[in-house]
């Protein structure tokens, strides 16, 4: 299959041949020495079969139980232009802009409100993207590559961000890129801001996490992080640790100005992390596992305090977040086409989204307002927006748990 559309075959990933991993099922959790994908020369499975079976097969049938009083979300939006599976969706920090990106190289902002597009997409890499990520200001975007790079994006169109743009919500004419970060040897899969904003995260498939000063676009640190590629990375409410994952089958936090390891979370039966990320109190940290589980741990001791399941998460690297503006949820998208929430503290399925026609595989919460954006794959190609009609919103209903 023509580059970089492998992310959407359903077979083992292949770490030294061309291809966007972002929606590229991950390896078998023991893969052969040497190699992470011995089946990857195999024929991909034909493009026209039925999304649902794409993924792993569903476990039993999923029982919803929504608390009393709550109201559903609904669709509100469907986003087009990408032209390849959409690979991460990110609402700005000030909740004004949607940003997602894709195998097909781009990365598209969107008017969070009512779904328009904000003209022009952010072009520039040679392959597809893996992951996007927002300033603090939301004036930045970083974006994360095959290609072996990041860059950084400014939206604003070079004004500053309290300027006409801005504020207007008018889309500027051009969004230059204002650096490229150099330094990773394969795939860069995953990024994320410090809440400064002076510091960016990578982790990617050369089984490193780097540090990178966002003014002069150095690589800081080199965190040899683990022994498989790097599949999420993500700082905490001050900057001071960093959480990544892999699919050796651990979580590690780091401390970010010493770069040394200070705890790793390992489950027993030890499944291929796809996905992690630090709680909105940074008390907790929210992990992903190729076996269908969340899992929600006290990093501090060290321990799996709840386990959230009903979704089908067996091959890809699929996102997962907190929804805090109207009650406390987690959000997941799923193999089988769906958006999934549940109850925090019940660990109850509360609702299922669908209306996808492919793997969900990245899903985000808006930062303010009762509102969810989600992707899907090749078959859909799909931004969907999700609205609580009529519930109360802001973060007040909720809190910061």
């Amino acid at each position: 299959m023509e580059q970089p559309e492998r992310k959407a075959e359903a077979v083992p990933m292949d770490t030294s041949a061309p291809g966007n991993p972002a929606t590229q099922p991950a390896p078998s959790p023991n893969p052969p020495s040497g190699s992470m994908a011995a089946a990857a020369a195999a024929p991909a499975k034909p493009a026209a079969e039925p999304a649902a079976t794409a993924g792993a097969a569903a476990p039993a049938a999923v029982q919803v139980v929504p608390p009393k009083g709550y109201v559903p979300y609904v669709l509100k939006y469907t986003l087009n232009g990408h032209k390849k599976a959409i690979s991460s969706v990110k609402f700005s920090p000030d909740g004004k802009w949607l940003a997602s990106s894709s195998a097909d190289k781009t990365v598209r902002i969107w008017h969070a409100a009512d779904g328009r597009p904000s003209d022009p997409p952010l072009v520039a890499h040679t392959e597809g993207i893996s992951d996007i990520a927002w300033s603090s200001d939301s004036r930045y975007i970083c974006s994360a590559s095959d290609d072996h790079t990041l860059r950084i994006w400014d939206v604003t169109g070079g004004q500053a961000a309290s300027s006409g743009d801005a504020n207007s919500g008018a889309a500027p004419t051009t969004r230059p890129c204002v650096q490229v970060l150099k330094g990773h040897t394969n795939y860069v899969f995953c990024c994320n801001f410090n809440p400064q904003s002076n510091l960016i995260v990578s982790g990617a498939f050369d089984e490193t996490v780097r540090l990178w000063d966002v003014k002069t676009g150095k690589c800081v640190k080199v965190l040899p992080a683990h022994s498989d590629p790097v599949t999420a990375v993500h700082f905490n409410r001050d900057g001071s640790l960093v959480v990544s994952s892999s699919y050796d089958g651990l979580c590690r936090i780091w401390d970010t100005q010493t770069g040394h390891c200070l705890k790793t979370l390992i489950d027993d039966d030890n499944p291929p992390v796809s996905f992690v990320k630090f709680s909105p109190n940074g008390k907790f940290i929210l992990a992903g596992t190729l076996d269908n589980t969340l899992r929600l741990w006290n990093y501090a001791t060290g321990k799996c305090l709840k386990t959230y399941t009903g979704h089908v998460n067996k091959k890809y690297c699929i996102f997962s977040t907190f929804s805090v503006t109207n009650g406390k949820y987690i959000v997941s998208g799923s193999e089988d086409c769906s958006v999934y929430l549940w109850d925090l503290q019940a660990r109850t399925v509360v609702q299922k989204l669908s209306g996808h026609s492919d793997i969900v595989l990245t899903v985000a919460c808006h930062p303010s307002e009762n509102m969810i954006a989600s992707g899907g794959l090749d078959q859909d190609r799909t931004v969907r927006i999700w609205v609580q009609e009529g519930a109360a919103g802001g973060a007040a209903g909720g809190g910061k748990g």
